[in-house]
């Protein structure tokens, strides 16, 4: 479904703190655990030193997480992001931790703090978008987007309308309004010609439609943008929907084996 493009891509923790929900995930052992607090417990005294340089900090950030202490994480990684209003993506990982604790409110004020900063900032408005349907405020959402929309393609369409023209159809698809989001994606495709995504997703709404056909010849619409070459997502797309005929070339012996319809299936929240 993100392949599709439709999928509210939301950023998570990033590199270092998915690091640190990994560790987590995994439940470190008793000795694993006594070592990242000795190593948390030294880069806080270099933090209170004020000998903490930007790796140490992110460091600390990550090791936070792993164990767990994420009102401790979220007050340094405030700091950071206050320290150094440049780095949007500190910010955008805030909002994301004071989701991940259920403090919505929080995490909608630094999404829109970014977004007054940067508003075309599409990580930004993604998790908005997704902190207004997690509290049954699509209609909020959609309108903000189609703001931003506008302000993209008019007079000129801008490369930003491309992403935040499939988060726009991809709102109006959970709203029930799959006629319009096609007709966004219809838009894009004719403005973005040589990008594959607005044929995926329409191909995906067809596929929700169990529109078969009509899936397999935007699939085919997708893979002709490139010519001569083998592409693995679009197989991976059509091997998930059960599109066999669609796939290029193989070695297998059963790529030639006769496609099977499949259902509409569910949608990846």
């Amino acid at each position: 479904m993100i392949v599709a493009g439709l999928a509210l891509a939301v950023m998570g923790l990033g590199g270092g703190i998915w690091l640190g929900r990994q560790q987590a995930s995994r439940g470190p052992d008793d000795g694993r655990r006594r070592a990242l607090e000795s190593q948390l417990q030294t880069l806080e005294q270099q933090q209170a030193s004020g000998d903490a340089d930007p790796a140490s900090q992110q460091r600390q950030l990550e090791l936070l997480v792993a164990l767990d202490r994420k009102a401790e994480a979220t007050t340094l990684l405030e700091q950071m992001a206050d320290r150094d209003p440049q780095r949007w993506q500190l910010r955008l990982l805030l909002a994301e931790l004071r989701r991940d604790q259920g403090d919505l409110s929080g995490a909608a004020r630094e999404a829109r703090q970014l977004l007054n900063l940067h508003p075309d900032q599409i990580e930004a408005l993604q998790l908005l978008s997704l902190l207004d349907r997690e509290q049954g405020q699509t209609n909020q959402a959609i309108q903000r987007v189609q703001r931003v929309y506008a302000r993209q393609t008019q007079p000129k369409t801008q490369p930003a309308a491309l992403a935040t023209g499939l988060l726009l159809a991809e709102l109006l698809d959970r709203q029930g309004s799959a006629g319009q989001a096609e007709a966004v994606l219809i838009k894009l495709a004719s403005a973005f010609p040589a990008d594959q995504r607005p044929l995926l997703a329409r191909a995906l709404l067809q596929q929700q439609r169990g529109n078969v056909k009509g899936a397999q010849a935007l699939l085919n619409q997708a893979r002709a943008l490139k010519p001569g070459s083998k592409d693995p997502t679009l197989d991976q797309v059509a091997t998930a929907w059960g599109l066999e005929a669609l796939k290029g070339p193989s070695t297998s012996p059963t790529s030639s084996a006769r496609p099977r319809r499949s259902g509409t299936g569910s949608q990846t929240p």
